[in-house]
């Protein structure tokens, strides 16, 4: 199947590690020019260097802090004086502090909205502006599946990120006539350090070895496996493309059955 993304430019935040490298990584794949951007410059160019090797595709790096809204307005400027437009934006952040809803701080609570929250609303209305000047702009939000169900240790992560749910239904009202397309993946329990770091807590909780717990999550899966993040960006980059031209302001899980629920 042809994704249509030969020549689209797609900005990829959070792409130096786990599951925005992995969605950087099949975009380009796809024949898509693929900006990366990241907090640490070194991660940064090591990850879009092995991309460019395995694909040949056209990376730019952009090293820099997405909680800060100056580096959002430049990294959107940069993508967009290098390629010349701008395609298609997967708002992708390192994900809030590890905390329970009871003991979380202010400094945790003022952290996580502005990484998982503002973060999101920022890089969409920045990337709005030239999104609109394409054909087939897409806007896809990858966030956690805390919006289905409570995880130990992520009450920030649900909190916040049911922020993101309902903005993203919003914003898909109002960008739809202009052909912009938005959406939200919910990974489950895929491989990556953000995953690897809850799971370590939860085995020094529990007085078990990391080994025993990512065991007992792959066992909460109705695959009995711990996913892999280009699962995720496999559906990432369908969302992005033009097959995907009647699917806009849904949430769709990539869990593997971890979320029981039939809603």
């Amino acid at each position: 199947m042809d994704l249509e993304l030969k020549g689209k430019v797609a900005i990829v935040g959070g792409a130096s590690k786990g599951l925005g490298r992995a969605c950087a990584e099949v975009l380009a794949a796809e024949g898509a020019k693929v900006v990366m951007c990241s907090r640490t410059a070194a991660d940064l160019e090591r990850a879009a260097q092995e991309i460019r090797a395995k694909s040949g595709a056209d990376i730019l790096v952009y090293a820099g802090d997405l909680e800060q809204h100056a580096t959002i307005q430049a990294l959107v400027a940069a993508a967009v004086a290098h390629f010349g437009r701008l395609d298609i934006l997967v708002n992708n952040s390192g994900g809030p502090p590890l905390a329970k809803a009871l003991s979380a701080t202010e400094e945790q609570w003022a952290t996580a909205v502005q990484r998982s929250l503002l973060y999101f609303a920022r890089m969409s209305r920045e990337a709005i502006l030239h999104l609109k000047h394409q054909p087939g702009g897409r806007i896809i939000n990858i966030l956690a599946s805390t919006v289905y169900q409570p995880i130990a240790n992520l009450a920030l992560s649900g909190a916040t990120r049911m922020g993101v749910v309902a903005f993203a239904k919003s914003l898909a009202d109002e960008v739809g006539r202009d052909g912009i397309l938005v959406n939200n993946v919910c990974p489950g329990s895929l491989l990556s350090e953000r995953m690897l770091g809850n799971v370590t807590a939860r085995a020094k909780e529990l007085g078990i070895t990391l080994e025993a717990a990512l065991a007992q999550r792959a066992d909460e899966t109705a695959l009995g496996r711990i996913g892999d993040p280009i699962e995720l960006a496999n559906l990432v980059a369908f969302l992005a493309s033009g097959k995907a031209s009647y699917i806009t302001g849904t949430t769709i899980r990539v869990d593997g059955g971890l979320v029981r629920s039939v809603m």
